[in-house]
This record gives structure tokens, sequence and C-alpha cells, in this order.
């Protein structure tokens, strides 16, 4: 009898898989993905927002594909930046797959992309253990969240290559402990750089373009411990070492759940073209 872990890791080998190839191909044509997570509410698409306009402003061809359960709100304010944007609405699904980001890619992202940026969907727990051929992951946490964060979602911090601190502007007001905070994620992920941004006081403006366009340029990107320590180092279709920093650990959940549910729903969702998507000009004419 298959075991519910054996269906899940088959699950996850296959998005490794998928995750390769898409690496591969996009890196082929110059274009980094840079893949964003964090929780609900972190202001996540409120920094977004001002680094594509900040690229836009600069002429850096850059891109964002956003995911949430529903709605397109985050898309129409990504689009405000000028640059592509295109929404996925996952119905329901927690997480972002490789196969199912190659599929909205194509016939969709511009040739010349220098960066293409992925807001996650808001979830610190199923999107850590999905590999989406990412050149930079980042894990955002506002200064509301605790500075216990790291180690409530140890997977998500754990294999980050850059952490950012957001909303540093009412930092004193929730009486926030940097130093406290920068010690947790030291010890889920030591050596990763922490960044603090505001993207209302402005902040740290630029940190995450100009880290971005660095690794897809061919700086050095942090390479995490649990990385290194992983037992899951080789791409389970073709026999091929994975990329050095996408290897993640066992695939565990943070919270002990396969979810194998949300695998079954992800299967059913991508059959029938996995929900709606909108791009920037469908956003705009329907803004008009």
């Amino acid at each position: 009898m298959c075991r519910v872990v054996d269906l899940q890791q088959a699950v996850l080998a296959k998005n490794d898989a998928c995750a390769h190839t898409l690496r591969e191909d996009l890196a082929a044509r110059g274009t980094a993905v840079v893949n964003l997570l964090s929780s609900p509410g972190s202001g996540k698409t409120a920094l977004l927002e001002r680094e594509l306009t900040l690229a836009h402003s600069r002429g850096i061809p850059v891109a964002a594909l956003t995911a949430d359960l529903a709605t397109e709100n985050d898309a129409v304010r990504l689009a405000r930046s000028g640059v592509p944007v295109k929404q996925v609405l996952t119905d329901g699904l927690c997480h972002l797959e490789a196969e199912m980001l190659g599929g909205h890619l194509h016939g969709w992202l511009p040739a010349d992309t220098r960066l293409l940026f992925i807001e996650n969907v808001g979830n610190l727990v199923c999107p850590a253990s999905y590999d989406l051929g990412e050149t930079l992951r980042i894990v955002l946490a506002s200064v509301t969240e605790g500075e216990d964060k790291p180690l409530k979602y140890p997977t998500a911090f754990g294999l980050a290559h850059l952490v950012v601190v957001t909303k540093m502007d009412i930092a004193e007001a929730v009486a926030f402990d940097e130093k406290e905070f920068r010690a947790n994620v030291e010890r889920i992920n030591p050596g990763v750089e922490v960044v603090l941004t505001s993207a209302r006081g402005g902040e740290g403006d630029g940190l995450l373009l100009d880290r971005a366009l660095a690794a897809r340029d061919g700086a050095p990107v942090h390479i995490p411990v649990m990385t290194r320590k992983s037992h899951h180092v080789h791409d389970a279709e073709d026999g091929q070492p994975q990329d050095e920093g996408h290897t993640h650990e066992g695939h565990t959940h943070d919270d002990g759940h396969t979810h194998h549910g949300e695998h079954a729903h992800a299967a059913r969702a991508q059959d029938r073209g996995h929900a709606h998507t909108t791009d920037s000009d469908t956003v705009a004419s329907s803004r008009s």
C-alpha cells in the first residue's frame, strides 16, 4: 500500500525535475526568477510595487507574476508600476508549482525580461517546499509578526537566500526587537543576509532589485545550511545533480502535515488550465 509520504515525495520530486528544466530554459534566455515568500499581510505587494516601479524608471526589463487564491487586487496594484504583470488565481491551492508556473509563462513572458518576480501565495508552509526554478528565494517578515517567526517556520527561513524585514517605519511602535530577530534567523540559516525595508518610509529602496540583478549576473548566492545537508541531491527524472542552492531538504512541511488533498486539487486544477489568469493589459482595461 502506497503511503501518503511516498505520494508526497513523488509529487515533490516531479516538481524538482520541472524546476530544474525551467531554470535552465529561463537562464538560456537571460532571465532569472526571484521567488518571494511571506505570510499574508507582510507588505510583500507594497514592497514589490516599489521595486518594479524603480526597475521601470531605470529601463530594466522586468516582469511580475502574482498568485492568490482569489481576486486580482495584487495584479492591479503591481500593474501601476508599468511593467508586464500576470495574475494567477489558484482556486484554493496554497502554493505555486514549477510546472504550473511554466505553463503560465509560455507565450506571455517578454523575450528580453532580465528578472521575473514571483509573488507566491501568502503562506510560509506549503510554498517553502516547492522550487520554482528560482535563482533567488527571498523570505519576508513584517515587524508586526514577531521575532520568533523564523523559529516557527524553519523550512521557509532555512531555505532562503535573502531575508527581508518589512514595515520598519512602525518598528518602534510595535516594539520590534531587531537583534532578537536576527539571532533567530542566524540559528535557522547561518550567514544569510537580513535587510531592513519600509515601503512607506523608503528604507531599503532598491535593495531587492540590486540583489536580484547581481544574482542574475552571476554574483554568489548564499547557500543555506539546510540545502547543504539535503538528502535529496539528484533530479528524480534524469539523475543529474540539481542546481546548487535548490535541493530542498526532505520537502517536509513545518506543521508536519502532508497536505495530500492539496496535491490532488493541484492535479485537477492543472487539468482545467489552473483557474484564471490576468495580464497587466487586462487589468488596465478593467479599470478604465
